[in-house]
């Protein structure tokens, strides 16, 4: 006995078979536009059991068949196939090959040729041997995130392969197998068929991915960077539409190994920078347009935090402090909860900073957020902690909270897919998951979109300004430890260039960040990740609908008949039959001059004829170099649209060679 089920029939007048699990076909991974990113690709070996074949039937259609396989298959004549086959058939071989990895469409193409169309048990064609490769079209772009489901004991699962894994696989069928003298070999006798596995849509645009993937991977080769990250989320869902992880390789090239965006905390440097404001403002600390005096660095107890080049403002508003990313903000924050330092903890728990986003992902980081009492906790923590320091989070973490201010104070969890499907039918559907449906006052919104405009605008991220539409956003830049797990000197320190904000600001659409870790001087969050964060604001605009009101939009729709430009007599009856347009036409002739009537298209006779320029005028381009060229000549196109002036006059003698000059708008 042996097999699933334990059924092994070894009866003497029987071939002992049994029963095995039937493989189902893994579900695939889809866009939101239902791009496959992850697509099963099944390939078939093919066998013969000539066996079954009736002798009549066999004799009379075998060169027919091996004819059929030489066409599909060089490596043999047709004279070749068919000795080969006849000798299989003699040694009483059932299980004959024909050939390996062949295509679905291959397979179905064998299925119709002579013999093999009769079927498995008449024709003797075995081809149900499948295997299964997992294929990503995109090669490179989301490996890491779209994961995969290890096939050893390790039994690992990354990823959405990973999270989706139970819906992706289906379920196994079950088949009977038959023993022959070189092994087990399946018969094609179905006894319960596999459940497909279900396809996985996502949020991913692969449009906008491709555009954040190239831009960052442009700026890391610029700056030699260690690695980088990029999410764009939808603001008003949270569904994230891409997400770039890319680490330098020991062959200097950048791939996706490690899925830092979600992995990956460290200190967010500036960009906590808001969090902070949002606190003071909430619990009525001060208001963005008090006045600070700001200095070259700022003591705590033995500690000092400088401002970047040690420029000294002078006095300036809050709101402009938090524009040029100064570093009063500590001072700031100090004074006002020194003391009560849980308090300012408390708050920024409050705006869920604190938590994992729990998203459906595994490997998420849960953010670090020191507490009084804490053996971390000192007397410098609080106004550490209030530009960035004392805390960690993941870049998906910050993007959540950037992404709520824009949203109106609503905190969603970041999304990766949106429907299951199994064939058109939908198994599950995701819903935008409210995490905190307001985590600050509208007044405090108010104030720090203000502030996060006003960066763009005046401060730090002033280069980064659009002519087309406004982005608003903080930069930030943290020195981060080294691989060796310490802070660097001079020249080797290791910085975390950061831009989180949203586009366009009237009506935010999409959340960005741009997290990128390099090293060396001038690795700033403006002009590293910043720039990433323009161009896909940038291109992302360029190519998205909902951002260009339709040109004919509040226009009156008419019913009168369209202009068209004279021309071809075919290539117009094409067109208006196409479109139902209605037409009277008084010739026959190939060019026709066209005149809209009231009601119709009045399609009249166009002379052109050997020896004489043409009339072309009218004419799109692409109609009148034809003409031209038609009598010998040579047509030279100045502009665009359709030709209203021509160096001939029509009429004029044509001479072969000569250039006639067409004037187009």
């Amino acid at each position: 006995m042996e097999g699933k089920s334990g059924m092994l029939s070894e009866d003497e007048d029987k071939i002992p078979t049994r029963i095995i699990k039937r493989k189902p076909r893994r579900g695939e991974i889809l866009d939101v536009n239902f791009t496959p990113l992850v697509t099963s690709i099944a390939t078939y070996d093919i066998h013969m059991d000539p066996t079954v074949v009736k002798d009549d039937v066999f004799n009379d259609e075998i060169s027919a068949l091996a004819k059929g396989l030489a066409r599909m298959y060089t490596n043999r004549s047709a004279r070749e196939w068919e000795n080969y086959i006849r000798l299989g058939r003699k040694r009483g071989n059932r299980y004959l090959k024909i050939k390996s990895k062949v295509s679905n469409e291959e397979r179905r193409q064998l299925a119709e040729l002579p013999i093999f169309k009769l079927g498995r048990m008449k024709g003797g064609l075995i081809d149900n041997d499948v295997k299964v490769q997992r294929k990503k079209p995109y090669n490179h772009l989301l490996r890491r995130t779209l994961g995969y489901v290890s096939n050893d004991n390790r039994n690992l699962k990354v990823g959405l392969e990973g999270a989706y894994d139970d819906y992706l696989k289906g379920q196994y069928g079950e088949e009977i197998e038959q023993k022959i003298s070189t092994g087990w070999k399946r018969t094609g006798q179905i006894i319960n068929e596999a459940v497909e596995g279900a396809d996985i849509v996502t949020s991913i645009d692969i449009e906008i991915q491709e555009v954040a993937h190239y831009e960052l991977l442009k700026q890391l080769k610029q700056h030699k960077a260690k690695h980088g990250c990029v999410v764009v989320m939808d603001v008003k869902t949270g569904f994230v539409k891409a997400i770039v992880n890319l680490s330098l390789g020991s062959d200097s090239s950048y791939y996706e190994s490690y899925n830092q965006a979600i992995g990956t905390k460290e200190v967010p440097g500036s960009t906590f920078k808001l969090a902070s404001l949002m606190a003071g403002l909430e619990d009525q600390k001060f208001s963005i347009y008090d006045k600070v005096q700001t200095a070259k660095k700022y003591t705590f107890y033995d500690n000092s935090l400088n401002e970047s080049h040690g420029d000294d403002h002078g006095v300036i508003t809050i709101k402009h402090a938090f524009e040029i990313s100064s570093n009063v903000i500590s001072q700031i924050i100090n004074e006002a909860y020194k003391g009560n330092e849980q308090a300012f903890v408390n708050r920024i728990r409050s705006f869920g900073l604190g938590d994992p986003l729990g998203i459906e992902i595994s490997g998420e980081a849960s953010p670090t957020l020191y507490e009084p009492g804490s053996k971390n906790w000192s007397g410098i923590s609080l106004p550490w902690l209030s530009v960035g320091y004392e805390t960690q989070q993941t870049p998906l973490q910050t993007l959540a909270f950037y992404n709520a201010v824009a949203n109106n104070g609503k905190l969603v969890k970041p999304q990766f897919v949106k429907q299951i499907k199994r064939g058109a039918v939908v198994v599950k559907e995701f819903d935008t998951e409210v995490i905190n449906p307001k985590i600050c006052s509208s007044k405090t919104l108010r104030d720090l979109k203000l502030c996060l405009e006003g960066v763009v605008k005046n401060g730090t991220g002033r280069k980064l300004r659009s002519s087309y539409f406004d982005i608003a956003g903080k930069t930030g830049t943290a020195e981060i430890l080294n691989d060796d797990m310490r802070y660097g000197s001079r020249g080797e320190k290791k910085y975390l260039a950061s831009f989180a904000g949203y586009f366009p600001v009237e009506d935010p659409i999409y959340s960005c960040i741009v997290s990128i870790a390099a090293s060396g001087e001038n690795i700033y969050g403006a002009s590293v990740s910043g720039t990433v964060f323009a161009a896909i604001a940038n291109k992302v605009y360029a190519t998205s609908l909902q951002y260009h009101k339709a040109v004919n939009e509040k226009s009156k729709k008419t019913l009168e008949t369209p202009i068209s430009k004279d021309g071809n007599l075919y290539d117009l009856l094409m067109v208006m039959n196409r479109l139902n347009i209605p037409y009277k036409k008084s010739t026959d002739n190939e060019w026709v001059n066209t005149h809209a009537r009231e009601k119709h298209v009045d399609l009249s006779k166009r002379e052109i004829r050997k020896g004489v320029v043409p009339n072309v005028m009218g004419m799109t381009a692409k109609d009148a170099i034809y003409a031209i060229e038609y009598v010998g000549m040579r047509a030279e196109i100045n502009g665009f649209g359709s030709v209203y002036q021509q160096s001939y006059k029509p009429g004029a003698p044509a001479f072969n060679g000569g250039v006639v000059e067409l004037m187009l708008k």
